[in-house]
């Protein structure tokens, strides 16, 4: 494994003291850039797009030229904000956050410091931005939107006896809640009829999926951070009790939900990591726009479809990623 990868996946990566002084993201000559990387939680999503964008900064030719600082809130939100003010009196030179809740603390935390986010879904409904186009402040990255409009068609191929669907997310996570809004909007013009539970904790996925039974036909979750780091035990409810789950992640299809449009956040870290490189090698954040992830992961659980007993249609064996067999 690279050197850089490694010494994060070890869970420390030493700093350089230095001496003198230097403005806020600007690393003096000769001195390694220092990177202090926060994630709010560690589950295989976001663990994918921060070890895609490191390896992608080693193949960049950037190795000999950052000191990574890897930091990780492990689901206790109230951390994020005392992990900012400890890589801020490191000076570190950029915060890359991964997700919206890091990145909304790194941004209340510094304006001065460069922040770059990645996998956060809707950046200007998170506060980050004004305008994704023309970042103005200290605060620019890779949004992770989801293609809602494809993953509801995608289930009406795979599943097509589907008429009412469960929407189990997380509704403190702003970039859930937004993207259960958006899915509603498409429902509503489309005359899709759907009930959608929130959850404040792992602990209420059992119990939401319950709740459904009956009531609906699929299930839907968005690239929503809590509900991914407990995706075996939302797949073994919702499986016993026939009901296939659409998500919005690859990573959440290979836990245990049936299919996505989605995201690849191996993709996802590695345009981060070039966006990463660009500010290090000079560029403004005003000149680094906003980016959406360049490309959507279609994938299909086979193992889960199995359990389901639903039939992959041969259209969709070609285009489509299997896992689970």
């Amino acid at each position: 494994m690279k050197k850089m990868l490694a010494a994060i996946m070890a869970g420390v990566v030493a700093m350089v003291v230095l001496t003198g002084c230097t403005a806020p993201g600007e690393a003096k000559e000769n001195e390694r850039y220092r990177i202090g990387i926060v994630q709010p939680v560690d589950h295989p999503s976001l663990n994918r797009s921060r070890d895609s964008m490191v390896e992608e900064l080693e193949r960049l030719g950037m190795g000999d030229r950052v000191e990574i600082t890897m930091q990780n809130a492990n689901g206790d939100m109230s951390l994020l904000q005392s992990i900012m003010q400890n890589l801020i009196g490191e000076r570190v030179d950029m915060i890359v956050a991964i997700a919206t809740p890091a990145a909304q603390a790194a941004l209340s935390s510094t304006s001065d410091i460069p922040i770059v986010f990645a996998a956060v879904s809707n950046p200007v409904e998170a506060g980050l931005v004004k305008d994704p186009s023309k970042p103005e402040g200290n605060v620019t990255g890779v949004s992770n939107s989801i293609p809602v409009e494809d993953i509801i068609e995608l289930s009406k191929v795979l599943t097509p006896d589907v008429k009412t669907y469960g929407f189990l997310y997380n509704s403190s996570e702003i970039n859930s809640a937004a993207s259960i809004d958006n899915t509603k909007e498409y429902c509503d013009r489309e005359g899709i009829p759907y009930r959608e539970v929130s959850i404040t904790s792992t602990a209420d996925i059992q119990q939401a999926v319950s709740s459904l039974v009956g009531q609906v036909d699929a299930l839907f979750t968005p690239n929503d951070n809590m509900v991914a780091s407990a995706m075996a035990t939302y797949s073994q409810v919702a499986t016993e009790a026939g009901i296939p789950i659409y998500v919005g992640a690859d990573s959440m299809v290979a836990d245990g939900g049936l299919a996505t449009v989605g995201i690849d956040y191996n993709l996802l870290g590695e345009q981060t990591g070039r966006m990463i490189a660009r500010i290090i090698d000079g560029e403004s954040i005003g000149e680094n726009p906003v980016e959406t992830v360049s490309e959507y992961a279609n994938v299909i659980n086979v193992g889960i479809a199995d359990k389901l007993g639903v039939r992959i249609p041969e259209e969709l064996q070609e285009d489509f990623v299997t896992v689970g067999k």
